[in-house]
């Protein structure tokens, strides 16, 4: 046993040299570029290890699926409420553990990826590039997370609902969200869907990181 013991310490010295050697040899990480990554390619918590927003996306595609379904029979009370909940499930699993998603919800996802941009922008290396892009996908982010709080609001109501009357406007409102969530919504008017507030959705969040990444030579 002191024998196996031995040669463990011994292997576990010798991978602690060849850091140090290289992390001596080598230069320190873009912190900013870092957390441009847990945004778009990798974030150690999310189902296979996604990127916040990714995983955001895959969950809202999800949500607005079944947002779509119960409110193609405004008629049926028990329809819309079998697929508010999972809708639930894929924008908060905190409040409906079992569904259709992945378990980890937009609302999470949304925000994780808005705290993680911010951390991009408040890096010491983050370049002029990271910060101007970072204020447009944070906003977009959190327009996320406000709609997603709005919708689990709107779909305890819908399950508390006694008829289908009752629920019917609130489902078409959660399909609206959905939709908001995904692709964004024209707020004011004006024709157009930017990332400011109340406008931007996931995918004007993917397209200013898109831009991030491309000002950062990384595209």
């Amino acid at each position: 046993m002191m024998r196996t013991m031995a040669i463990g310490m011994a292997a576990l010295l010798a991978a602690c040299a060849g850091g140090e050697q290289r992390m001596a040899g080598e230069a320190e990480p873009n912190m900013s570029h870092v957390h441009m990554g847990h945004v778009l390619t990798g974030w150690q918590d999310t189902p296979d290890q996604m990127g916040l927003l990714p995983t955001a996306q895959a969950e809202a595609e999800v949500a607005a699926q079944h947002a779509g379904f119960a409110a193609s029979r405004p008629d049926d009370l028990d329809w819309m409420k079998l697929h508010v909940v999972h809708v639930l499930h894929a924008v908060d699993p905190s409040v409906e553990s079992e569904g259709p998603g992945l378990g980890y919800g937009v609302q999470r996802a949304a925000q994780g990826a808005a705290q993680h941009v911010r951390f991009a922008a408040e890096s010491e290396d983050a370049s002029d590039n990271v910060k101007l892009h970072a204020t447009h996908v944070e906003t977009s982010a959190r327009n996320v997370v406000g709609w997603s709080q709005r919708i689990v609001e709107l779909g305890q109501q819908v399950q508390a609902a006694s008829s289908a009357g009752g629920a019917a406007p609130l489902v078409v409102e959660m399909e609206t969200l959905t939709q908001a969530i995904v692709a964004g919504t024209d707020a004011n008017g004006d024709g157009t869907v930017s990332w400011e507030e109340s406008e931007g959705g996931l995918a004007q969040a993917a397209q200013h990181m898109q831009f991030m990444q491309e000002g950062e030579g990384m595209a």
